[in-house]
């Protein structure tokens, strides 16, 4: 059930009725004041200045020829045009009820379903992952769920750092560690320290930054023995990383994993295409596309460079080569990407360029959504104490400690406290994130993210087994409560249009990528279901039995809903806290 979607036909086909143009829009919300409805249509202020006449009595035209039967209780006109919809509270509880029951959760999938490509994580292998890789993970992975939850045909991307000069000096210095272990997983158990090792070997001795540079060659030239180090450095790298998404919770798995070496054998072809069809010249030696569509304030192109003057290639050649595969032999119909506001013109240039070189059709939506930083308490990008990068299993590790602190001093008998401070640990860290606006930074603070209260994951989690204890309570379980609910309160009304919203919501967050919008709405549901528990008696031995049954079956939508939004996230939650 999606209400502002069949609320939407409804005004569009009195809108349609009333002679008013094909074009106008009902523009149907949920009412943002109480008073105003439950839900508001907004259309005849723009189809008034179309047509020329005056919007409020073409909202009474429009209401004259609405049909919404049991839907609404009453339709009202206010101010300069707005059509004011209050719900049916019977026809409320019927559609509750049946959501209530519903495997899915009245959650219908796309009417068109698409096939979306998400680019996300996408670490460097020749080191650990650090914060910087938190935001595009989960962002990406609650969107990923998100749409595979509608319908949509969904293929995760981790587009990792797994070639270019650089490796040659990792495989030279693994070369030489593995003489010792034996063991590229002993050798890689820190990759941050490997690397740095690598890195002083390679500035301090001129035979091994030769033969590093060498090892470049062997690599690019598919040599068998440089090719199978390589694979154990990919191999070892790529298992820290999965630990990484599995204690995040992160839905990525070594399948997902498409790098930049793919696209290795195409990147050439790439370059001639270009050259082929007059986009790209010589510049110094290397090649360059110039993109007027992009150029500054001047007048001057914007410069893309596709290939070096040495002959090797770029992130835009990679990048470039990777929108066409999706585009081609995926066939997407969207083209998301995770990726940092600080990528936001290299982004444009890929898009613009890809377009133009006719890789992709008109109809394959090409999306960055990029997203803020996360900062520090001195305001500055969150770093360690010593000011150095901070491992992202390290944060993870001592949230979970943390949130074992907190849980033991609230409920220091609690069963299975490890998993819960897991959940609890790793849910704040995840929740904190996401329910700021994707593009905007962030400050990042343990207190803040770990309290119980506010629209945090905690208070969230914590609700959902508030929830839950309501049955054990009352020795029952949800499945077996029969009965109709009964919306008598308005409590009762304003919980169950919320309940009947996740639809709508998750519609949105799908379209816009923006998952502060479902982690607002699951704070709305906690909050009006603590207002419904405290005006509406559930378990008081005076209710009425049918009453009580009522309020359960609310309840228990209450759970569904919040488990259901919380898993969108990545989020888990428990049964007791």
């Amino acid at each position: 059930m999606n209400i502002r979607e069949l609320l939407s036909e409804k005004v569009k086909s009195a809108m349609n009725a009333a002679g008013i143009p094909a074009e106008c829009q009902p523009m149907v919300a949920p009412a943002k004041k109480a008073g105003f409805g439950d839900y508001q249509a907004n259309g005849a202020m723009a189809a008034a200045k179309k047509v020329g006449t005056n919007p409020r009595e073409l909202a009474g035209k429009i209401t004259d020829e609405l049909e919404l039967g049991s839907i609404a209780d009453k339709v009202e006109i206010a101010g300069p045009g707005f059509i004011n919809i209050h719900l049916n509270p019977a026809w409320l509880s019927e559609q509750l009820g049946n959501a209530e029951r519903d495997p899915a959760l009245a959650i219908r999938p796309a009417a068109e379903p698409q096939t979306v490509v998400v680019d996300y994580s996408s670490p460097n292998l020749a080191k650990e992952m650090h914060v910087g890789h938190l935001r595009s993970s989960i962002i990406g992975d609650a969107l990923v769920r998100i749409l595979s939850r509608l319908g949509h045909k969904v293929i995760r991307q981790n587009h990792v750092g797994d070639w270019g000069t650089q490796f040659g000096m990792l495989i030279a210095e693994l070369e030489e560690q593995m003489a010792d272990s034996d063991s590229a997983s002993m050798a890689l158990s820190d990759l941050e320290v490997f690397y740095q090792q690598a890195k002083a070997h390679f500035d301090r001795e001129q035979a091994f930054a030769d033969k590093a540079r060498d090892y470049v060659v062997r690599l690019q030239s598919g040599d068998a023995k440089t090719l199978e180090l390589w694979q154990s450095f990919k191999r070892v790298s790529l298992a820290h990383s999965a630990d990484i998404y599995n204690k995040l919770n992160v839905t990525l798995s070594d399948e997902d994993v498409c790098g930049e070496s793919f696209y290795n054998d195409d990147l050439a072809p790439l370059v001639s295409e270009l050259q082929a069809q007059g986009l790209c010249q010589e510049d110094q030696g290397a090649q360059v596309v110039f993109l007027p569509e992009l150029a500054d304030k001047e007048g001057n192109p914007s410069p893309v460079i596709v290939q070096k003057q040495g002959g090797g290639f770029l992130y835009a050649t990679t990048d470039l080569a990777a929108i066409r595969y999706r585009a081609n032999t995926l066939h997407a119909d969207r083209i998301l990407y995770f990726i940092d506001a600080r990528q936001s013109l290299h982004m444009q240039q890929v898009f613009t360029l890809a377009r133009k070189a006719g890789f992709v059709d008109e109809h394959v939506s090409l999306e960055h959504h990029a997203f803020g930083t996360m900062m520090g308490a001195d305001g500055k990008p969150f770093k360690t104490r010593s000011g150095g990068t901070v491992k992202l299993a390290a944060l993870l590790d001592e949230a979970i400690e943390r949130a074992a602190k907190v849980i033991t001093d609230k409920n220091p008998d609690l069963a299975d406290a490890d998993n819960v401070a897991r959940k609890v640990g790793i849910g704040a860290v995840k929740y904190a994130d996401l329910c700021k606006t994707r593009t905007n930074d962030y400050v990042f603070n343990w207190d803040t993210m770990l309290s119980f209260e506010g629209n945090t994951a905690p208070y969230l989690q914590y609700a959902y087994t508030r929830v839950r204890s309501v049955f054990r309570k009352a020795e029952i379980e949800p499945v077996a409560v029969s009965g109709e609910i009964v919306l008598a309160q308005e409590q009762e009304k304003a919980l169950a249009i919320k309940l009947l919203q996740l639809g709508e919501v998750l519609g949105q967050v799908a379209d816009d990528a923006l998952p502060h919008v479902l982690c607002t709405y699951l704070y709305d549901v906690a909050s009006l279901f603590m207002r419904f528990y405290e005006a509406c008696p559930i378990l008081k031995s005076d209710v009425d039995p049918a009453m009580r049954a009522s309020r359960l079956r609310i309840c228990h939508a209450v759970s569904r809903t919040l488990e259901t939004g919380l898993d969108m996230l990545g989020i888990e939650v428990s049964e007791q806290m």
